[in-house]
């Protein structure tokens, strides 16, 4: 297994993406782009890269413009919102693309990475999206704990950090993350909107969805502490013309306490979720082009 630390440039060549790259022994048999949760560094999705590499896959983390190892310079400078890190990461496809043409091109989203691919210009690059703990956001679809707390984190918190800071101090707070302000303030736009991204953008946004017409599936925990299965056929949904749908998965089929919003990505699922996740990437190649609905 060989990893490399690269670059790529997005856009008009101003940004500079920092990706890690995990490539097999031998010929890849597809490559995977792990595109990562809000406020979460690539370097947390490393142990399953090197893992997944393992079985053969070419891997690719990235950090999103104005965060992670792609921050340059202060935060409060970062000019960045939801589509630019879309735009983000449409480079890092591109370039995965580039160097494994032959191949298929699977994508592993966590939370936000498997929300931002209904924004991508050039979806044909993208051969199956499978969504591991990822739902709309809209917050009456959170988990009950959080959507009893997450309003005055919305009317309140945010607003009022990020007006003072030029960006959101999250790391601070102990909430999310460090994320620009443009990056906050959208996503709260998305938040408060029953219809998520695509109401709270347009037709525009909801057409780019629609386009969509790699396979889905999305893997939702019981236990997660953050989204709900709700808001996890909502997210899928948005899909509107392509196969999609999710699966269950809970602490007591795996004989485990937890494994909640970020659990999945530990090694601790080495044996067991891990395994599972390489068969669901294969398997999205030969999935049927048939469009199946998922119920809400």
């Amino acid at each position: 297994m060989n990893k490399q630390t690269l670059q790529v440039h997005c856009g008009d060549g101003a940004v500079a993406l920092a990706l890690r790259v995990y490539a097999p022994e031998g010929v890849a048999r597809a490559s995977v782009v792990i595109g990562g949760a809000m406020g979460v560094r690539q370097s947390f999705y490393e142990a399953f890269a090197l893992w997944l590499a393992q079985q053969g896959f070419r891997v690719t983390t990235f950090d999103y413009r104005g965060h992670g190892d792609s921050l340059q310079g202060a935060m409060r400078d970062v000019k960045a919102d939801l589509f630019d890190w879309a735009q983000d990461y449409e480079a890092v496809i591109t370039a995965a693309k580039a160097a494994l043409p032959a191949q298929p091109l699977y994508l592993l989203g966590h939370s936000l990475g498997a929300q931002l691919p209904g924004l991508l210009t050039r979806p044909e690059q993208v051969d199956g999206l499978l969504s591991v703990a990822a739902g709309s956001g809209y917050w009456r679809d959170n988990a009950p704990k959080l959507k009893r707390i997450v309003p005055y984190f919305w009317w309140v918190l945010v607003p009022l950090a990020t007006r003072l800071c030029g960006y959101f101090p999250g790391r601070a707070l102990k909430k999310v993350g460090d994320l620009p302000a443009g990056v906050i303030l959208q996503w709260r736009r998305w938040c408060l909107h029953p219809a998520y991204s695509v109401g709270a953008e347009g037709p525009a946004v909801a057409q780019s969805y629609g386009a969509v017409r790699f396979p889905v599936l999305a893997l939702s925990m019981a236990d997660d502490e953050l989204m709900t299965l709700r808001g996890t056929h909502n997210l899928v949904n948005l899909y509107t013309h392509t196969e999609r749908r999710v699966e269950r998965i809970t602490p007591a089929e795996l004989q485990v306490r937890r494994i909640g919003h970020f659990g999945f990505f530990r090694d601790q699922f080495r044996q067991s979720l891990w395994p599972r996740a390489a068969a669901a990437l294969a398997g999205l190649g030969v999935q049927s082009p048939s469009v199946r609905q998922s119920p809400a």
